[in-house]
Order: C-alpha cells, then structure tokens, then sequence
C-alpha cells in the first residue's frame, strides 16, 4: 500500500493538469472571453488603431500599479497608500515644472523635477514599510491610516502653496525633452502604420466590413489623415516594469526570498531571509510604480491633480487578486497581473465602444471576477499545498 501510494504521488502530472495549478489560469480564460465578447459586441471598434490605443493606455495605467501591488502582496502585505501616492508625486513634479526648483534653486527639468520626486516617494515608501515592519501592525491598518494622512496633507500644503489643488497648463515639455516624451509621449508609431496597411488588405479582399475598423474608425481620420500616431509611452514602462518584476520572482534569490517571506516570514527568517528589508524594499517598489504612473499622467496631459490617483489602489489589489495573486501571501503571478490589467483595462473602457451599457456594470463585474478569483485561487492553493 505504500509503494503504491508513493508510486502514485510521483506520477508524472499531464500537460494539462499543470497548466491547471498556474496561479493565471483563470485570468487568462477571463481576458479571452472579454476580449472576444468586446470585439463582437462593439463590431471591432475596439481593436481598430484608435481603440488599441485608448485601451492600451488604460490597460498600462491599471498596470504599473497592479505589479507593485501584486509584489507586496506575494510577500504577505497590502499597501493602500498607492492612489494617495499618485496624487502627492503628480502635484510634486508640476508645482516644480511650473514654480521651480525648492529654496530657489532655479528652474526645474522634467528629469530633475521627475528625480527629486521620486527621491520624495521612495522615501515615504520607506518610511511606511519601516513602520509596519517595526510595529509589527497590520499593514493594511498602517498603509490605510498613510492614505488618509497623505491625501490630505497634499490637498492642505499644495492648496498653501499653489492657492489650488490643481495645476494646469503646463508647457508641453514632451516637444523640447526627450525624457519627457518617453515618459508621456506616443512611441512605436509604426506599429499603426502596420495595422492600416493589413486592414486595407482585408478590405481589398472584399471584407467591407473591415473600412470601419481601419479608415474614420481606426488610424486615418474623416480628413484622410492620421489620427493615431503610437502608443502611449506608458506601455513602454509596464512592459519594462512586468519583465523586471517576472525575472526577480522567477530567476532571482529576492524572488525566492519575497514568496518565502509571504508563505511564512518566521520560517524564512530562521533559514536566513531578511525579511524587514525585503519587506521595506517592495514598499517602496510600490512608491515608485505610483511615481511612475503619475509622471506618465502629468507629462501627457500637462495638468495634474491632488484628487489624482483616488480609488486606485483598489484595483491594484483587485486586479492582482483576479491575476493569481493569494491575499494571504506566498503565491502568485507576474504573468497573471498582466492578463487581469488586460481584463479590467477592457471592461473599464467598454462603455465607450459599446454606448449602451451603463458604467456602473464595470463595478459590478470587477467585484463579481474579484470574488469568483478569491475561491478560485484558494482552491489552487489547497491543490499545490495537499489542502493545508
């Protein structure tokens, strides 16, 4: 009986079945039924070059914040502070980018006003991760408290400062700086060209159907000229962030100390993991996915808001859950953020290729895929694990 039994735990998994323990699984399947339902219902207007570029845009967005969210979360801690951190980083660098440097220091650069900010931010991040790692309190207690702290010191002392929450009319620095333009500007334009060209040969193959998707519809504009000319620069930056963060958890001693913190921080820390400083570090990687995303914002609109970012460290979570990600740590998956940004990046902007649904359903499919990937996901914990 117990050769057999150990004969049968060491048989070989099929193809199949170890597809089925991968923590994306289930955000994979999602994202291509809604990108199959979104290409029918809104009659290909989503994918034409205007709609990849709108929903690329959105998708990065809800991204960059979801790998930083996610990360922290593999390692057992949650950080609310994320939305309150992109309104504090955005203000930062257009008060900067409009009144100067601090202590009259002169006139700030994009890059240095992007620096100076992202020294700020780090810093913050540090601070809350040393602050939940040292009290030993709950970070989503802790990061909660710096959400409400940090919003509303930024509305008070930018209010003094700029006399408004807001700031606007910025000059356009993506025309005069390279670095700005990599941070908000519109990149592989040539990848348009591409996806004209190839609708054009449907349509002269006789798919009719096809002249919305590609001409007023797509990237040629009522005027016969182009209307889209790239991505925008974000997607530059979450496929950058993704690859780092994949090859850390996957191939890296930190991504081996991140899960083994998360599974089990008294274990890991007995067997030599440092668990404080890999806890403070994706704090503050969580700091800097929020700078990231508020520069991104601020040099494509030339405007910002303290108001900015409100509500977002919600879906990071929610977006991280849905991709594999365990809320109790140890377990998850840099591949499966990115097919839950994919996922909720669509729904949000459905309604704009598909007028007639109500917004509001977005909420309602968020929290219904958020409570179905809760269950999910711990049943392929349970599976991995032998139901411990």
């Amino acid at each position: 009986m117990a050769n057999s039994s150990e004969a049968s735990r060491l048989k070989e998994e099929t193809w199949f079945q170890r597809i089925v323990r991968r923590p994306e699984i289930g955000a994979f399947v999602v994202m291509v039924v809604i990108i199959v339902g979104l290409m029918f219902a809104s009659d290909g207007k989503a994918f034409n070059a205007l709609g990849l570029k709108n929903n690329i845009k959105i998708i990065s967005q809800f991204g960059i914040i979801a790998l930083g969210a996610a990360m922290l979360m593999i390692a057992g801690e949650f950080d609310l502070s994320i939305g309150s951190m992109i309104g504090f980083a955005g203000m930062s660098m257009s008060l900067m980018l409009k009144w100067g440097l601090p202590f009259g220091l002169g006139e700030a650069t994009p890059f240095m006003a992007f620096a100076l900010t992202l020294v700020m931010t780090l810093g913050l991040g540090w601070f809350i991760g040393t602050v939940v790692v040292r009290s030993g309190l709950s970070s989503f207690i802790v990061t909660l408290a710096f959400l409400f702290f940090l919003r509303g010191a930024t509305e008070v002392g930018f209010r003094l400062i700029n006399k408004s929450t807001q700031v606007s009319g910025l000059q356009d620095f993506k025309e005069d700086s390279w670095f700005a333009h990599f941070l908000g500007g519109e990149l592989f334009g040539w990848f348009y060209d591409a996806w004209y060209w190839i609708g054009m040969q449907f349509v002269d193959l006789g798919f009719d159907r096809k002249e919305q998707w590609f001409t007023l519809g797509g990237n040629i504009n009522r005027r016969g000229e182009q209307w889209v000319e790239g991505f925008d620069a974000r997607f530059l930056w979450f496929i950058v962030i993704s690859m780092a963060a994949y090859f850390i958890l996957s191939r890296t001693q930190l991504g081996n100390w991140i899960f083994a913190t998360g599974d089990n921080k008294d274990a890991a820390r007995a067997n030599g993991v440092p668990v404080n400083r890999v806890k403070i570090g994706l704090f503050m990687f969580t700091a800097f996915c929020a700078t990231m995303f508020a520069a991104c914002q601020v040099f494509d609109t030339n405007t910002s808001d303290a108001a900015k970012g409100n509500l977002m460290e919600l879906f990071a979570i929610a977006i991280a859950v849905v991709g594999g990600t365990l809320m109790t740590g140890g377990f998850g998956s840099i591949v499966g953020v990115v097919f839950g940004a994919i996922t909720v990046g669509l729904v949000s902007n459905a309604v704009f290729f598909i007028p007639q649904i109500d917004g509001a359903w977005f909420r309602v499919f968020v929290g219904t895929i958020l409570l179905a990937a809760v269950f999910a996901n711990e049943r392929i914990r349970k599976r991995i694990t032998g139901g411990i």
